[in-house]
């Protein structure tokens, strides 16, 4: 077990971010799962902006590399196209 206090305090942060982070991502992949689920496509499209928007958070939080994101995105893209 860590000593110091500040060892103490970056253990009890990192505890705090993983959990955090352990959310948004996922949150992002039920709400990715939801629109690869609908069958209507203007109810995909209106999901589609948020979607992106999380995705982008998870990518500028270095949760998900920024290929990840891009790579998302466009098979969303391409999905909702299709229907």
């Amino acid at each position: 077990m860590a000593n110091h206090k500040s060892a103490l305090k970056r253990i009890r942060s990192t505890e705090k971010k993983r959990v955090l982070n352990k959310y948004q991502h996922k949150t992002t992949r039920n709400a990715i799962k939801a629109i690869r689920l609908a069958t209507e496509k203007a109810e995909a499209l209106a999901k589609l902006p948020s979607v992106f928007s999380m995705i982008d958070r998870l990518a500028k939080k270095n949760i998900i590399h920024s290929n990840k994101a891009s790579n998302l995105k466009s098979k969303l893209t391409k999905h909702v196209a299709k229907l």
